[in-house]
């Protein structure tokens, strides 16, 4: 006799096939509910969608040699971006990002960083306890004044933006 011959279809042998099969099904059904959800409500797929604005440059004083610009940045689209660098013909030298952190009860420690990521759907806020770019001044720039900045991003590209010269603590900063 065969060993085709002696099997024969229990009630417990089925049942095992069937929970065996089960379980992918199951995996497959849930990821597919997930997949379409995220499709309906609009993001799958859908690029970053980076928009800058509040942007807002301190008025240099003194001989100080550089000062700070602080724009809003938010990523209303379906993937993360990243700024890359800020750029302005209008300022004397290279702008870099940088990063500042409370160490102490009146104290801070600044870094400069190479990039930032803009998480989809998030906003930032730059600001001087925070993130902010740190600006080469130009001795010319007067309270009111528009300067060109371009923030480059990863994906999103170049985007160009007006920040109004203001005097520290002018603007709650």
């Amino acid at each position: 006799m065969t060993d085709l011959a002696l099997w024969r279809p229990t009630r417990r042998r089925l049942t095992d096939t069937l929970l065996a099969a089960l379980a992918p099904v199951a995996v497959c059904a849930l990821a597919l509910g997930g997949l379409s959800t995220w499709t309906a409500l609009g993001h799958a797929g859908s690029p970053a969608r980076v928009t800058v604005t509040d942007g807002r440059v301190f008025l240099p004083t003194g001989d100080t040699p550089e000062t700070a610009a602080f724009f809003r940045i938010t990523n209303d689209g379906g993937s993360a971006d990243r700024l890359l660098k800020v750029t302005s013909a209008q300022a004397d030298g290279a702008a870099r990002l940088s990063s500042h952190r409370m160490t102490g009860a009146r104290s801070a420690s600044a870094r400069t960083v190479a990039s930032v990521p803009v998480p989809a759907g998030a906003s930032i806020a730059m600001s001087p306890s925070g993130l902010d770019v740190i600006v080469p001044a130009n001795a010319d720039w007067q309270a009111g004044d528009l300067v060109t900045f371009t923030l480059h991003f990863e994906r999103g590209g170049p985007v160009k933006y007006l920040a109004v010269v203001v005097r520290p603590g002018q603007d709650g900063t």
